[in-house]
């Protein structure tokens, strides 16, 4: 027992120093996962041949995860990329197998051994990629969506890999593994229910598992949850989902197949069920944990004597497939249309072989389609390959994609053929939203971006728009910002938003500056560089869903419009106070004590409000609640704007805030 203790212990310290200085250097988890590893195996020699074993607990990790993806699969999303995932993903698999199998060929390899091969190497890692994706935001970029429809795809056709290979096993290995197995009986018996059956029943037998799989799941699994459920303990409910899992994985073994293959497909038929959040946050921590350990006994279990050995066939293998891959999905890129930094992307982060390359090769050898000395050495390739991966994204973020992004900022900007009275300095979901209604009115607007992507999307949806850093006082003239009225300030970057004010207000004072604010200092910082007017993003779409919650609580939406009211006129009166301390700090830190004062001071101020009684002068400025005016309808249709001077309005008589104090 104290041996396990420590072994447990040692794996656990690697993880907790590697990792975290690995993501500090922008190496990414996974590697930090990988290098915990190699020291700890064949570096130090804390672990030896326990590794082994070790791994192969591990790998539980690798199908928790696939669990967890089919969760997240559900049919209508399949459907909806069934183009990107047959097309792309398809042809992919396809390119890169062939290729394979025959550079394998041409060395001399028989065909079902280069096939297999071509099978093996055609996989990449959905650990690493998404995982990595996921920390540096990449998911949602163009290159990402394409590179998860492929490892989707590969996923997937894992299920007829499985099926298919077994029908390649070699006879003088079948005849090798019968000698072997009856040496092996005395010392270990694997349970089994195929083991003596021919390969035209194995194969009805691996169908008829995975159909009770599908139908069981869909049609049993929710009666089951629901009784569960009805228990109100929780951990009942985790025991049932390691026990899902688990039983499948167990099912999926006595059969001959791949417990992640199992675990995957359930995790799709469960996918529309109303207890898949559930299942998925309890398996998530327990994935997350024997996934790292996965990676960890990867990189302790490198045989750095067969590596020494053939250091030159291994790194040369390596090396060619990350290339091999590489070449063949951009090839794939103009296809389906995947351009600038996305296609090299997209590329890089699929080049690598995959954790399912370690089932597939311990797969191929059980069934005697692979040597066992051939999938040694792959296994090594596989390795290191994985290990090369957050090189390649490190590759692209600080070579490829700088480029693309300087070759943007060199380009010449648009020229702009129109004026209006209203420039709006960044069209993103921020600046989309003020652009459609001012242009809804009939207003004249000039759009720039500084992004060509932004661009080029706003002209395929028919909104002109122009390419151009509007920061740079030469297209802010050429846009006509002497002649405009207002300039609104939506720009993704902080920092070039406030110059932007600044400058704008020194060489133009009598143009209104209207700017976005990402936050309260920002919002500061914009107003210290003279801004007109100043929205905070989060703060009206907050409030909303703000009320909505207490409306969904049982308050009263008059009394809910009330205390909304009250609230957005408190937070519109303390501004300038909160502003003039902000600006009077001479510590450095903008956000000084006597700021922090002041803010829970107006906290206060604001539960105060609200507990009064709201039967006071303020219910008159209430317009949302009073009836329109007479003839408001028919006043709609006129040409001429709607004023409070043309309508009786009600607001027109009521006090403003500085008539009125608390």
């Amino acid at each position: 027992m104290t041996n396990y203790f420590l072994q447990a212990f040692i794996y656990l310290v690697a993880a907790v120093i590697a990792v975290p200085l690995a993501r500090r250097f922008g190496l990414g988890s996974v590697l930090g996962y990988l290098i915990a590893g190699v020291v700890i195996g064949p570096v130090i020699g804390l672990v030896g041949e326990e590794t082994s074993v070790i791994q192969h607990f591990a790998e539980f990790g690798v199908v928790m995860m696939l669990f967890v993806v089919g969760l997240e699969l559900e049919p209508k999303m399949l459907w909806a990329m069934r183009h990107r995932l047959l097309g792309l993903g398809g042809l992919q698999l396809l390119l890169t197998t062939g290729a394979v199998a025959a550079i394998a060929l041409y060395f001399g390899q028989q065909w079902s051994i280069a096939f297999t091969i071509g099978l093996i190497f055609a996989l990449s890692s959905t650990a690493i990629v998404l995982q990595t994706f996921n920390e540096k935001g990449l998911s949602r970029t163009d290159g990402g969506r394409n590179a998860f429809s492929v490892l989707l795809f590969q996923d997937i056709a894992v299920i007829p890999m499985l099926a298919f290979i077994p029908l390649l096993a070699l006879p003088e290995l079948v005849e090798q593994a019968q000698q072997a197995a009856t040496q092996m009986a005395a010392q270990h018996e694997e349970m089994s229910l195929v083991a003596d059956l021919p390969p035209w029943a194995y194969a009805m037998v691996m169908v008829a598992t995975i159909g009770i799989l599908v139908v069981g799941g869909h049609y049993l699994s929710r009666p089951l949850f629901r009784f569960v459920a009805s228990s109100g303990v929780r951990e009942i409910f985790t025991a049932t989902a390691l026990m899902l899992v688990i039983g499948i994985a167990a099912l999926m073994s006595l059969v001959g197949l791949s417990p992640a293959l199992g675990t995957f497909l359930a995790g799709v038929v469960l996918a529309n069920s109303e207890f898949r959040h559930e299942l998925e946050s309890n398996i998530d921590p327990f994935k997350g944990l024997l996934l790292g350990l996965f990676f960890i006994t990867v990189g302790a279990g490198i045989d750095f004597g067969i590596l020494w050995q053939d250091l030159g066939l291994i790194l040369g293998l390596t090396l060619g497939i990350i290339v091999l891959k590489a070449l063949v999905l951009l090839l794939l890129t103009p296809v389906f249309k995947i351009g600038q930094s996305d296609r090299w992307l997209f590329a890089l982060s699929l080049a690598q072989a995959g954790e399912f390359g370690f089932v597939l090769l311990s797969f191929t050898v059980q069934n005697h389609v692979l040597p066992g000395e051939l999938a040694q050495l792959l296994s090594l390739v596989v390795a290191l390959s994985m290990m090369l991966t957050p090189g390649l994204f490190i590759l692209f973020e600080r070579v490829i994609e700088p480029r693309y992004c300087t070759s943007e900022a060199e380009r010449e900007a648009d020229n702009i053929d129109e004026h209006g009275s209203v420039i709006i300095a960044g069209v993103g979901r921020f600046g989309q939203v003020v652009n459609r209604l001012l242009s809804a009115n009939g207003i004249k607007t000039v759009v720039l971006d500084h992004q060509i992507s932004q661009v080029d999307m706003l002209r395929r949806i028919n909104v002109k728009s122009y390419f151009g850093d509007a920061t740079r006082p030469d297209l802010l003239h050429t846009a006509g910002i002497e002649e405009a009225a207002l300039l609104v300030v939506a720009m993704d970057n902080r920092d070039s938003a406030v110059e932007l004010v600044k400058y704008v207000k020194h060489t133009y004072p009598k143009v209104k500056v209207l700017a976005r604010a990402f936050d309260r200092g920002h919002a500061y910082l914009l107003r210290d560089a003279g801004a007109d007017f100043i929205q905070k993003e989060t703060l009206l779409s907050a409030l909303e869903l703000g009320a909505d919650a207490m409306k969904c609580l049982g308050f009263h939406p008059f009394h809910v419009e009330q205390q909304k009211n009250t609230f957005k006129r408190i937070e519109k009166r303390s501004s300038d106070m909160l502003y003039g301390a902000w600006k009077d700090d001479s510590s450095g830190e903008r956000f000084d004590n006597n700021y922090r004062k002041l803010f829970i001071e107006l906290e206060e101020t604001i539960k105060a409000a609200m507990a009064r009684d709201r039967n006071d002068k303020y219910a008159m400025s209430e317009r949302g609640w009073t009836p329109p005016p007479k003839g408001y309808d028919e006043l709609l249709d006129d040409d001429e704007p709607l004023t409070a001077k043309r309508v009786d309005d009600p607001m027109s008589s009521a006090p403003s805030d500085e008539q009125i104090k608390p």
